[in-house]
């Protein structure tokens, strides 16, 4: 281990005083400008944010090529999402400071994605393609006061490419690559990427129109010798248009369709007993709609940001015990409406209001369970407001409240505030105190392992930390301590006596702790060098598959205008884990080993604004890794691809 990060380390150092003696011009980088929105809904200088907001920019994106939306997140300070290193049909798990998939709320183009029949009520990264992705946000701590129930431990905020201002243009693609374990190495093609978009400006209308198709076969999910090759599909549609009536007034609509098919495994019976079952699949079909109209005036702007989702998934499970096929049914929809409005009252002082209305039902059916939408549903509506000062002195506030008002649990205030000082042009010091309400989902509520006497968890986020700049910006460091700690916990209980279970609020006040370390570096506008550490703590009964440290290298150089090459090295320590005993019918605790990856992808242009390539590399030193106990990981495989472009 020591060894591999000695040679990346050298690798590194050597590309860099190469690059410096190459090229002496002072080079201008300053991140800290860069326009985000995620902490106020609306765009202002990341300089003036009292958060440190990590943005992954389309340049960034194609940096990744080939690599899903899952594995682009991972590579960032303090996600974990467990999963992404295994078979691409493999449910993924979120994890950000010591949360779950129930604390993370996910934004696409200013409208939250969630299935309401999911168990946390989380959306599925695996439904969108990195293709039609622009630029994403990565906003950590408690951020109820502005995005609602759920948004506990982080926002990830996704916005997905725009038409362009040509009247037509538009990109073809395809890529393909290996599947391998690390016990393997096969040769022949077994990932599929492939799709088109068209898109473009004619007068007041704009329009994008993007498919995408993904095939992927040659691992199996569980983790044993001759199993079945398990098999992922997905296709997706998206439809965007819009119509500027006036510089002040513009209307956008979207429409999206998604679907998911997987063959898969179970793997309840610990190690080196996982089930090769030939006749598990799953179907998944999603459908968006959406309405974003904006209104520009002289002292501010407001937004209407609506949509309508549905979800249907069938689960097909083979049961050993009757040694049939149970199919089990599932459907959700959710109807969101979030206006809210931006008004200055000076160039140092606005006030953000807006009320939110979200309606959540779900289905359920089997041979044994009858769920019906008109019993299984709830609606939230919540009024909000933040607050924004930022001096001209330096001095930053951002203070919000919000009155979650839940048809099942009533009121409840959550706040937070969020100060911040920029003492100088490169340090800026950060804190922030605030307070998250996360309501049980309607699967918890209403399943057949459902409680009705559930009561919302309860969060409350401390965080302070400094920006820091040198060497002219080329240089720039950041540093985050949080403190996180949750009341009325949901867990899942088994009574191996009763042989019942269900969820239950756990007894008692958790906690999580960390630290969020970033370092970037610019010596000259060829190189760049990023890095990142997490330290997470938390007490055992959170700390399932979180690692406690975890650190990623990032490395790219542009060798000319037409080629670039990206280096990209991750560290993962060890994780509990834990699986059901079937024998004993208990749950048994694990330890995952650490692991660390080492990528690379190179990219060309071959006709200038016509035809692009990349070639990627996925864990070049074949490293055996297990994510989750029972499951495969992929060892060591690659990926070449082409981008028409017109």
């Amino acid at each position: 281990m020591i060894k591999k990060v000695f040679r990346l380390g050298c690798f590194m150092a050597f590309c860099s005083f190469a690059s410096l003696a190459q090229e002496k011009d002072s080079v201008q980088i300053n991140q800290l400008n860069e326009i985000v929105v995620s902490d106020t809904k609306f765009a202002q200088s990341k300089e003036k944010s009292g958060k440190i907001i990590e943005v992954i920019s389309s340049k960034e994106l194609s940096q990744k090529s080939g690599q899903s939306l899952a594995d682009v997140l991972n590579q960032f300070t303090g996600v974990e999402i467990n999963g992404n290193q295994s078979f691409n049909g493999k449910n993924l798990s979120y994890y950000i400071r010591g949360g779950r998939n129930r604390q993370v709320v996910i934004y696409i183009d200013g409208v939250p994605v969630t299935d309401a029949s999911g168990i946390g009520i989380e959306y599925d990264l695996r439904l969108l393609p990195v293709d039609q992705v622009a630029k994403i946000e990565i906003m950590k701590g408690a951020s109820s006061s502005l995005y609602g129930t759920g948004a506990a431990t982080g926002v990830i905020n996704i916005t997905l490419k725009k038409a362009s201002d040509k009247s037509i243009s538009g990109n073809a693609f395809m890529n393909f690559g290996t599947q391998n374990t690390s016990e393997t190495n096969k040769t022949s093609v077994q990932d599929f990427n492939q799709g088109f978009s068209v898109n473009g400006t004619l007068n007041k209308f704009n329009y994008l129109t993007s498919v995408n198709h993904t095939n992927t076969s040659g691992i199996s999910e569980a983790e044993g010798v001759n199993f079945e090759e398990d098999t992922f599909q997905r296709i997706n549609v998206l439809q965007k248009f819009g119509i500027k009536i006036n510089p002040k007034l513009q209307f956008d609509f979207f429409g999206n369709y998604d679907k998911i098919k997987v063959s898969f495994d179970n793997s309840y019976g610990g190690p080196n007993s996982s089930s090769d079952d030939l006749f598990n699949n799953s179907n998944s079909e999603q459908f968006r709609f959406g309405f974003l109209p904006k209104y520009k005036y002289k002292s501010g702007e407001f937004n209407l940001n609506s949509s309508f989702t549905s979800i249907e998934r069938t689960i097909n499970l083979f049961s050993s015990y009757t040694n049939t096929t149970d199919v089990y049914n599932y459907a959700s929809r959710n109807i969101n409406v979030d206006a809210f409005n931006k008004h200055l009252f000076s160039k140092e002082f606005y006030l953000v209001l807006g009320a939110q209305f979200q309606f959540f039902d779900m289905f359920q059916e089997d041979a044994y369970t009858l769920i019906e939408k008109d019993f299984a549903n709830f609606n939230t509506f919540d009024p909000y407001a933040t607050l924004v000062y930022n001096s001209n002195f330096g001095l930053n506030i951002n203070a919000g409240a919000r009155l979650n008002k839940h048809s099942i649990y009533g009121s409840q205030w959550v706040y937070n505030i969020n100060p911040s000082y920029n003492i100088s042009d490169n340090l800026k010091v950060i804190s922030s105190y605030s307070t998250a309400f996360i309501t049980p989902s309607l699967y918890q509520l209403y399943s057949p392992y459902g409680n009705l006497t559930l009561t919302p968890e309860e969060n409350i986020t401390l965080e302070t930390g400094f920006e820091v700049s040198f060497l002219n910006k080329k240089m720039q460091l950041s540093a985050v301590g949080f403190y996180r700690n949750e009341t009325n916990s949901i867990g899942f209980f088994y009574n191996p006596v009763t042989f019942i279970s269900n969820y239950i609020n756990i007894d008692g006040t958790y906690y999580a702790k960390g630290i969020e370390a970033i370092a970037s570096y610019f010596p000259t506008n060829k190189l760049s060098f990023s890095a990142n550490y997490t330290f997470t703590e938390t007490e055992e009964a959170l700390n399932r598959l979180i690692p406690k440290h975890k650190a990623n290298v990032n490395l790219n150089y542009d060798f000319a205008k037409k080629t670039s090459f990206n280096l990209a090295f991750q560290y993962v320590s060890s994780r509990n884990d834990a699986y059901f005993d079937n024998v004993t019918y208990n749950s048994e605790s694990v330890i995952l080993d650490n692991y660390s990856l080492l990528n690379s992808n190179l990219r060309h242009e071959l006709l200038k604004d016509r035809l692009q390539i990349f070639v990627a590399g996925t864990n070049l030193l074949n490293e055996k890794l297990q994510e989750s106990i029972g499951y495969t990981a992929r060892g060591r495989n690659f990926k070449i691809g082409f981008n028409f472009l017109f």
